[in-house]
């Protein structure tokens, strides 16, 4: 899939990016086309390889019509984390890296409702943050409204999710979490 300049993209981790140019940088011997992208949080500008922009996730963010499905993602209940943290945290930070904001969106509903009942540890804290961030500045671009708005429907979202989660029997957690496979 091939970007153009001008074009709002989404790579992993980082957030939303604008395409500004398409330039031929010499590698070795060889000349390669590159995205030079200006990420919108930090205004710094990374390169990405034309052939590799795939495999690195950069891709378009979703659509109008998916901002609607996302906020339903984010309020619908869920499979609760892992207990060990080493496993949430690998979990959480391979769907972190995978770019898709669905995934995303299941780390920001896991670390939320995790932080009412325990204090996060610093790592946690900051994925969770970041995870916010991700979700949130991707739903305001689409959707074309201001960061301020779109929270806290982000929040009421997370809230309904977390009251739905809390409301299940426990049996049901477990045979959920037996149908997942933990």
């Amino acid at each position: 899939m091939g970007f153009k300049v001008g074009q709002k993209v989404v790579y992993p981790n980082h957030g939303i990016g604008t395409i500004e140019r398409i330039e031929q940088k010499q590698i070795g011997a060889s000349s390669l086309p590159f995205y030079t992208l200006r990420l919108a949080q930090t205004n710094s500008v990374v390169l990405v390889p034309v052939a590799n922009a795939g495999e690195v996730g950069l891709r378009s963010p979703i659509t109008s019509g998916e901002c609607e499905m996302l906020l339903k993602h984010l309020s619908d209940d869920f499979r609760g984390p892992a207990n060990d943290w080493k496993d949430r945290f690998k979990e959480f930070s391979d769907k972190m890296r995978t770019g898709d904001v669905f995934e995303v969106a299941d780390v920001l509903k896991n670390l939320t409702y995790l932080s009412h009942s325990k204090p996060l540890s610093f790592r946690e804290q900051r994925m969770l943050e970041r995870a916010r961030y991700l979700v949130v500045s991707e739903l305001a671009a689409v959707c074309r409204q201001p960061e301020c708005n779109v929270e806290p429907r982000v929040t009421e979202a997370l809230a309904r999710a977390c009251a739905r989660h809390e409301r299940r029997p426990a049996r049901a957690r477990v045979a959920a979490g037996a149908v997942a496979g933990h």
